[in-house]
């Protein structure tokens, strides 16, 4: 197991979960919900402020895949966001599949007495949770990193490109 702390990045509409690992890549931990900006800079600046915060050796991105682990609209929209991200950080971008990360971050918050309403505000979060963990059991159990690496798509300005 790769010693350092990890980001996770919960990709969504309106709002990215963001959460961390401990330096040993235990245990995942819930950070902030980062209002989703419509010309992609606010959001992928202040991830790169927490990657950089927090020392992270990586960010992992959530992959959200059908049931059937097909690609959907949300996939290349999560994609896409990961390509740019690993393009303004100077550490590696990993995608994860996250099928079902948010219903389970949903049950878990419902099981600690959390009504959905109640819940709005950080369930992005604790999908964030749910999809780092995930990356660290993997990793645990594999001594592999977790899932594939973000394409960096570079148009020579060092900006990624779509």
């Amino acid at each position: 197991m790769r010693v350092g702390v990890r980001i996770g990045v919960d990709v969504g509409k309106a709002r990215i979960g963001v959460a961390r690992s401990d330096p040993h890549g235990m245990l995942a931990t819930p950070v902030e919900t980062v209002p989703r900006a419509a010309d992609d800079l606010a959001d992928i600046a202040r991830i790169a402020e927490i990657v950089a915060e927090h020392d992270a050796l990586e960010a992992v991105v959530g992959l959200p895949l059908n049931l059937r682990g097909e690609r959907t609209p949300s996939t290349d929209d999560a994609a896409r966001f990961a390509e740019r991200l690993a393009a303004r950080l100077s550490v590696p971008v990993r995608l994860v599949d996250e099928r079902l990360s948010t219903v389970s971050a949903q049950a878990h918050l419902r099981a600690a007495g959390k009504r959905t309403k109640q819940s709005r505000s950080i369930i992005d979060q604790a999908a964030a949770v749910v999809i780092l963990q995930h990356a660290l059991d993997i990793e645990r159990s594999s001594g592999h990193a977790p899932g594939h690496a973000a394409e960096v798509k570079s148009t020579g300005t060092g900006e990624a490109t779509e």
